[in-house]
């Protein structure tokens, strides 16, 4: 099996050395997203829900990039940079996304500066 390097101009480009995403058979991995401007880099000056919602919807990109969506995806974590942000980051997930959920994980960590929240994703498709 082959990895395939995914990417979209609707998510930003990565700063670091990483792919937006990575598929190998039916896994693909996609990269964590910082709610930010896919044009300039620069992080969303906005609050975690809105912050939430960004991210997701880059994280849809790069799913969309190889032919998937949220039905795909098995798994996402979730880094806030503050355990008072959970509540409202829950709520903006619950916006964009659909039961059955994902599984997902969420964790405290620090993260670049301004973000308040990194969300990344484990879909899989035949």
């Amino acid at each position: 099996m082959s990895f395939t390097t995914i990417t979209t101009p609707a998510a930003p480009d990565p700063v670091g050395a990483y792919s937006q995403g990575r598929r190998i058979g039916p896994f693909l991995q996609v990269c964590g997203q910082v709610a930010t401007d896919p044009a300039t880099g620069a992080v969303l000056r906005a609050d975690v829900a809105e912050q939430t919602r960004r991210a997701l919807k880059q994280v849809e990109a790069v799913l969309a990039a190889d032919g998937a969506g949220w039905q795909d995806v098995l798994m996402v974590r979730v880094h806030l940079a503050h355990d008072d942000d959970f509540e409202a980051m829950d709520a903006a997930y619950r916006d964009v996304l659909v039961e059955p959920f994902p599984a997902r994980t969420t964790v405290t960590v620090g993260l670049a500066p301004g973000a308040l929240v990194e969300v990344d994703a484990l879909a899989v498709r035949p």
